[in-house]
């Protein structure tokens, strides 16, 4: 077990989804207190809520996911739009909201947004919604970093091929499109839970103190920059 994080208390969200899970995990062995939590978040309170009953939180992981259907824009309705960003992007503000007054307080907190590379490199196939959703959450990740420097650190990732259940499920993982897609990649595989748990580590840790609004490319090289 190792201190990097020794005594932390760290919230998880969307904990069964996406990544969640790997990020917990590995934040426990570091000597975190993890609050790993898989309410609905699109209520307006849901944020306020969950942070009221943790108390103290020094690292926010916006684990924010949801699943959806891959259409050309031309056939995406407002409804969806609208899905895409109560799911992704508004808990983000609100999360950030709530815990920020504290962490200014102490002068010190960790923020890190588990993004998607579809707001990073597009793609066709039908993402145009859910990378704009993505896309949000860097741009306010980007400007916050700015407002809440020097003492607060905003970070991001902008992963893919990433065995997760959410967007890479097993029947998917047997078509000929996976296998397709895949051959796009120079690694060759789907990057492990923990192995992207290790790059959020990264950005949550104090090895991450001199980065202010950066992202951090997981793609087993697929983005490069």
């Amino acid at each position: 077990m190792g201190s990097r994080l020794a005594g932390k208390r760290v919230i998880v969200t969307d904990f069964r989804e996406y990544n969640g899970a790997d990020i917990a995990a590995l934040f426990e062995e570091e000597g975190a207190v993890v609050f790993a939590d898989d309410r609905d978040l699109t209520s307006p309170s849901a944020a306020d809520d969950l942070v009221r009953e943790v108390g103290r939180v020094d690292i926010l992981i916006a684990n924010l996911a949801t699943k959806f259907g891959f259409a050309q824009a031309v056939d995406q309705p407002d409804r969806e739009m609208v899905r895409l960003m109560n799911a992704i992007f508004y808990p983000l503000h609100r999360l950030t909201r709530a815990v920020l007054p504290q962490m200014l307080e102490r002068k010190c907190g960790k923020i890190v947004v588990v993004g998607s590379s579809a707001a990073v490199k597009g793609r066709k196939g039908g993402v145009a919604l859910y990378g704009a959703a993505r896309g949000a959450q860097f741009g306010y990740m980007r400007n916050l970093a700015q407002e809440v420097a020097p003492h607060i650190q905003v970070n991001g990732t902008a992963q893919t091929y990433v065995d997760n259940q959410t967007y890479w499920p097993q029947a998917y993982r047997e078509t000929e499109d996976f296998r397709q897609r895949l051959a796009e990649v120079p690694a060759g595989r789907l990057g492990t839970g923990r192995e992207l748990a290790q790059s959020v580590l990264f950005l949550a840790g104090p090895e991450s103190d001199f980065l202010y609004g950066h992202i951090l490319p997981f793609s087993g090289g697929w983005i490069t920059s």
